[in-house]
């Protein structure tokens, strides 16, 4: 069985402790030989945390380990951020909210560091 999980970014704040939840349920997985399929969805002022340096090794990283990023197109829109600012890889939806409903509707389960 394939456990769906989507983690949602609003804050700029919340980025490093997301992604150490994206992580440790990574590894927990490996441990326990369970399957994850992650979507971590960012919106609002987190839309900033793409351009941030620090951040664009570790959602390398995580990317390299199947999870998905999605940007919401309006907070890119209202924070002037550009699809070639964005890192590699990162789908852009075009509503973060929408996105959450069709992905819970699908059996992901929501997650909000």
């Amino acid at each position: 069985m394939t456990h769906q999980v989507v983690f949602h970014i609003d804050d700029l704040a919340k980025w490093q402790h997301a992604l150490g939840n994206v992580a440790n349920l990574i590894t927990f997985g490996q441990a326990t030989n369970q399957d994850y399929q992650i979507v971590v969805l960012v919106n609002g002022d987190a839309i900033l945390g793409y351009l941030e340096n620090q951040l664009r090794a570790t959602i390398a990283e995580l990317t390299s380990q199947a999870v998905q990023f999605h940007a919401c197109q309006n907070a890119m829109n209202s924070h002037s951020v550009k699809k070639d600012q964005l890192p590699a890889h990162v789908k852009i939806v075009p509503a973060g909210v929408a996105d959450l409903i069709s992905l819970q509707e699908a059996g992901y389960a929501y997650i909000k560091p």
